[in-house]
């Protein structure tokens, strides 16, 4: 079985977020996350499309990331494509329903960032 996530975001809330509240990096990212973002010429759009990221995985887990406060367990590394990284209990979630490989592709405009994720069985 193949499972399918999808998220959009607005990029100027994430930048809101990151102006406005001080934890927002530190409950959402990962510190290898925060300073890939922080080293790019605009670093709201980085972090927007890690943001609609780790929500289009866990759509596609059928884990509830933003109700678990999971955002770190899922970890979006590498460039230009990224791979996923699971952590704590979306790792244990994804074992638990027979979760396999995960393919993420992500994008952003001026004003939206976009994911989709596909996660295959094991």
């Amino acid at each position: 079985m193949t499972r399918v996530g999808v998220d959009l975001i607005e990029i100027e809330r994430v930048r809101r977020s990151l102006d406005r509240y001080q934890g927002f990096r530190d409950r959402c990212f990962t510190a290898a996350e925060q300073a890939y973002c922080d080293s790019r010429k605009n670093p709201a759009e980085s972090y927007a499309g890690r943001f609609a990221g780790k929500e289009a995985v866990g759509k596609a887990l059928g884990f509830g990331v933003a109700r678990a406060f999971a955002w770190k367990d899922i970890e979006i590394a590498g460039r230009p494509k990224p791979s996923v990284r699971l952590s704590g209990r979306v790792a244990a979630w994804a074992e638990r329903v027979g979760a396999g490989g995960i393919d993420l592709s992500m994008t952003h405009s001026r004003e939206l960032a976009s994911a989709v994720a596909v996660v295959t069985d094991a």
